[in-house]
């Protein structure tokens, strides 16, 4: 198993996340980092998410301007536990993955698992359906 780890580098472009996610559509999907991967037309779809987060984004500066703050709510610290199912014919991938780290505002430990369904088109992202634990940020976030 590879375990994405980086003590200096929290949700940046090249972060333990990004770097799984890369490492999963390997081949589907090209780009110096994790937004390079995008194309500008992309969307998002957070099918299981929590109150307050949006549940569609579209384009590739509205998942950018998303994800800008994030490391003011969380560190992640790693990223492990990829499993990847591919149907080329179709440019799908679902990967399977966990993520682990702590909330910056309460200093609780985040540890959460995904499940992500990938379209690709043209070596670039077209579309992304998310799937989390919604309960692992609650414990995070210390929500009751």
């Amino acid at each position: 198993m590879t375990k994405y780890t980086d003590d200096n580098s929290n949700f940046g472009a090249d972060g333990p996340f990004f770097r799984i996610i890369r490492k999963g559509l390997k081949g589907l999907a090209d780009g110096e980092d994790y937004y390079d991967m995008l194309a500008d037309d992309v969307v998002f779809e957070y099918v299981i998410s929590v109150p307050g987060y949006p549940r569609r984004v579209e384009g590739r500066q509205n998942i950018i301007d998303l994800y800008s703050d994030y490391d003011s709510y969380m560190t992640v610290r790693s990223a492990d536990h990829l499993h990847v199912y591919r149907d080329t014919a179709a440019s799908v991938a679902v990967l399977e993955y966990e993520v682990h780290g702590k909330s910056t505002q309460t200093g609780r430990p985040y540890n959460n698992r995904f499940v992500s369904i990938v379209t690709t088109k043209d070596g670039k992202v077209a579309r992304w359906r998310d799937y989390l634990d919604p309960v692992a940020i609650f414990d995070s976030a210390g929500w009751p």
